[in-house]
């Protein structure tokens, strides 16, 4: 099993910054990606950011260049650094991984359980 947790998030004023953090652990054979989705009220969770092995990300058009996320392979760790916020940002951002695990053979999505950002003045 992998286990997610985030931290970093809270309450923002509109044009602020906040930076997430994602920590995985476990019995961890190898990661190919870590990524952001977030979940607003009413709305289905969506994609943020995710960062592919070999350094390729993608973003939602929402956040390109305002959000920038980083991986330490290394370390498993995952970071998105989120500028220029807005009210529509505001949402409970969940860290995803999928990943290769020893204990079993193939590869899963993992979650961790959120952290909520509230951009709000």
């Amino acid at each position: 099993q992998v286990q997610l947790v985030e931290s970093g998030g809270g309450l923002v004023q509109p044009g602020g910054s906040l930076r997430l953090s994602c920590a995985a652990s476990g019995s961890i054979a190898s990661i190919n990606s870590m990524g952001w989705y977030r979940s607003a009220p009413g709305k289905q969770r969506e994609l943020v950011a995710v960062e592919i092995s070999g350094g390729r990300k993608n973003y939602a058009d929402s956040v390109k260049g305002r959000f920038t996320i980083s991986r330490d392979n290394a370390k498993n760790t995952a970071d998105l650094q989120m500028n220029s916020l807005k009210p529509e940002d505001t949402a409970v951002y969940y860290c995803m991984s999928a990943a290769q695990t020893t204990d079993k053979h193939g590869e899963y999505d993992y979650w961790g359980r959120g952290t909520q950002v509230t951009v709000s003045s």
